[in-house]
């Protein structure tokens, strides 16, 4: 636990526009375990506020608001006006009512608007940079500021120059964001970013995977990259009800954001098949998550897909779900499985549903393979090979004892070593080493 004096961190956690956002939920989790522990963290939302299903412990204003910077990317006049329309317009009341429902927004726009951002001082949101330092400076005087993505990095060499304070960044997908813009955005933002990282003190990240892997991609000392493993807070999981063997239905889980990056199609695609199969008539696919409207037509076309194999009445979708509801869910699940295209740094998903008792199927990339080997609470199979899904949901559905020994393995893993209370130790041991190396003690 933190001794003597009390530390103040503050820690930059980004918004994702109304969308439950595992970054924004971890984040979270870690502020209030950060803060138990004798911590004063305060959670500092950027672009939207965040929307989590626990207790949320963020400052109630938002830095680099989504709308402002976004007006201010468009139109230059903009970035002159006095500082009270920019506090009209940061309101999160405000913010939250326009950013209710994502909009889609056009890749080139969020490659300029990206690479703005990252120029800080020299970006077309100068001001916000200004604004930010000044309320750190005067009002929070940290010890201490921690970033929840480098994305947001562009204000870092300000803070150093005004604050002076060591400046850590957790890397939890920055990858995934930035492979999605068209060049030259891409490699312009890479580069900027390559430049930011040798002013930061050091990386936070939950796998050896993601350590490698950032690493090469934005050219870091592996040295600066410390490992700390994701958690969750277990308390709503500890006294978790079993699986009901009696039902006559054996359920297939999915809980993620409902995009073709998390592979909803490709879950589908393996239902289609093991019910045409003719030989588990019992198995349902249950589907939940948050879907944007840039997604309508993806998810409406792997629904007319089940239509059209005779399943429309044996999968079920049930929309975002608050905390009471996704435990509901999570409980009537007997298997789980978000088979993500891309690399996923984290997995956040995949502790809930191991915490709850349910067996995961995942692909053999990302960090995956890590998790899974360490909590032996589900099966791999080869990316992007539906057979092979097909494959290992088959084996588990008619292997009961399989299933429930799996099920056992991956919630004692959750409950005991990827809680809030293990991922606050550990990322408290990075915290004091960093204070100790700019004391220097």
């Amino acid at each position: 636990m933190n001794s003597g004096n009390i530390e103040k961190i503050v820690y930059l956690t980004s918004g994702a526009a109304g969308m439950y956002c595992g970054s924004c939920m971890h984040d979270n989790t870690l502020a209030r375990a950060l803060n138990s522990r004798g911590w004063d963290v305060q959670l500092l939302p950027t672009y939207t506020p965040i929307r989590t299903d626990e207790t949320d412990v963020s400052v109630d204003q938002v830095f680099f608001g989504g709308i402002n910077i976004f007006l201010q990317q468009k139109i230059p006049l903009l970035r002159h006006v006095p500082a009270m329309l920019d506090r009209f317009l940061d309101r999160p009341w405000l913010i939250r009512k326009v950013t209710s429902r994502a909009l889609e927004t056009d890749p080139t726009t969020l490659g300029k608007l990206a690479n703005s951002m990252l120029q800080g001082m020299e970006g077309n949101q100068r001001k916000e940079v200004i604004r930010l330092c000044d309320w750190l400076a005067l009002e929070a005087q940290p010890s201490l500021i921690m970033f929840t993505n480098i994305l947001i990095g562009g204000c870092i060499p300000e803070i150093k120059k005004r604050l002076g304070v060591p400046v850590l960044v957790t890397l939890q997908g920055d990858d995934v964001f930035l492979d999605s813009l068209p060049e030259p955005y891409r490699e312009q933002c890479i580069a900027k970013i390559k430049q930011l990282c040798e002013q930061v003190d050091g990386f936070l990240v939950h796998s050896e995977f993601y350590k490698s892997y950032m690493t090469d991609y934005f050219s870091i000392d592996p040295a600066k990259i410390q490992v700390t493993p994701l958690g969750i807070d277990v308390e709503d999981f500890i006294n978790f009800p079993t699986q009901d063997s009696s039902r006559n239905e054996l359920h297939l889980g999915y809980l993620a954001r409902m995009s073709p990056e998390k592979g909803l199609h490709h879950l589908v695609d393996a239902f289609i098949e093991l019910r045409r199969s003719g030989q588990f008539p019992n198995v349902q696919l249950k589907l939940a998550g948050w879907m944007g409207p840039q997604h309508q037509m993806y998810v409406d076309q792997q629904f007319q897909k089940l239509v059209a194999a005779g399943l429309g009445g044996e999968f079920h979708y049930l929309g975002a779900l608050d905390r009471p509801s996704k435990l509901d869910f999570l409980a009537s699940l007997d298997l789980f499985s978000v088979p993500t295209e891309f690399l996923e740094p984290k997995g956040l998903y995949l502790l809930e549903a191991m915490a709850s008792g349910v067996p995961v199927v995942q692909p053999d990339h990302g960090s995956f393979p890590e998790l899974i080997s360490e909590s032996r609470g589900g099966l791999l199979y080869e990316a992007g090979n539906t057979a092979d899904l097909v494959g290992r949901l088959r084996e588990l559905v008619e292997d009961r004892e399989h299933r429930h020994a799996l099920a056992l393995a991956g919630r004692q893993f959750v409950l005991e070593h990827r809680n809030a209370e293990q991922m606050s130790r550990s990322t408290e041991r990075i915290l004091n080493d960093c204070l100790a190396v700019s004391r220097g003690d």
